[in-house]
């Protein structure tokens, strides 16, 4: 494992590698992973970074940043956007470094995430949340990767019999008061959905879903991005979604989801992506073109 120091779009930034990748934690807000590259192309930064994009809430002025973010779901304001402009401490051990959030008092919770490298030439990004509170809270683990634009999002959505005769439904999706269905970003295809970002369509567009198997994936100009986890036993959140994409004019969120659980003081939950990057040129937003250049990567 190597630490490199460097400035990412105006961000002091610690840039680590692991295995064949590159990812670059912000040091001054967070947490944040406000870069991710493959060895091969490192200076071709997968997430999205957006330093004054934000909303207003009765806190102040909540900044996304871009790149890797950890939130807990369910969605609310303003608990959701609690202020993580402060410095952030980074523990760096022989297998990995931990990110620790500053303490969020208000919402009784601390979170961490920690990355290391994993088997096949991935690494394993651990998000953490303590209740540090006095009292059980109920939430859940919310990992939200803000990704460069001009790619699309693949969310995987295969059959899978609840009965033996295949007469009860099997998938949902969830839509936001703001989804449009008929949206020209969005495909609902033969087991995949597809979410385009679009720089010119300034409207937002969100779909969720319970993914089938527990993958998704981002691709752009030539490179994939594939984020892999383990479906939980409990309720998961949005009418019981692993997998939510959200985009707008400046970028895409691909995101997943661990279920609602009880959390009692001290204690804490987790939730584990795998991340792998390959190159896979000429991918196309199609079912045929995934299975043949992108799930048969998946295997190895």
């Amino acid at each position: 494992m190597k630490i490199e120091e460097r400035e990412v779009n105006g961000f002091n930034t610690k840039m680590i590698r692991l295995n064949n990748m590159i990812v670059g934690i912000a040091t001054d807000v967070g947490p944040r992973f406000l870069y991710l590259a493959s060895s091969e192309r490192p200076e071709f930064n997968l997430f999205g970074v957006l330093p004054e994009a934000g909303i207003q809430t009765p806190e102040g002025f909540w900044r996304i940043y871009g790149g890797h973010r950890f939130w807990s779901s369910p969605e609310a304001k303003p608990r959701s956007y609690s202020m993580d402009d402060k410095p952030v401490k980074i523990e760096a051990r022989k297998d990995g470094v931990t990110v620790y959030g500053n303490p969020e008092v208000a919402n009784s919770v601390q979170k961490m995430i920690t990355v290391k490298p994993s088997s096949g030439n991935g690494v394993e990004v651990i998000h953490t949340i303590e209740n540090i509170g006095r009292w059980p809270i109920r939430l859940g683990c919310w990992a939200l990767s803000v990704m460069r634009q001009n790619g699309f999002a693949i969310i995987p959505l295969k059959p899978s019999k609840v009965d033996e005769e295949g007469l009860l439904p099997d998938r949902r999706v969830s839509f936001w008061p703001y989804t449009d269905s008929s949206d020209e970003r969005v495909t609902f295809a033969d087991e995949y959905i597809f979410v385009k970002q679009n720089p010119r369509v300034k409207n937002p567009f969100k779909v969720g879903t319970m993914a089938n198997p527990m993958w998704t994936a981002y691709w752009v100009d030539g490179t994939a991005f594939i984020k892999e986890f383990s479906q939980k036993e409990g309720e998961y959140p949005d009418f019981g979604c692993s997998v939510e994409a959200y985009t707008n004019a400046d970028m895409l969120e691909l995101e997943t989801v661990g279920p609602l659980k009880k959390v009692n003081p001290s204690e804490r939950i987790q939730h584990t992506e795998i991340w792998r990057i390959f190159n896979v040129e000429d991918l196309a937003p199609e079912p045929d073109s995934v299975r043949k250049k992108l799930e048969a990567l998946l295997s190895k």
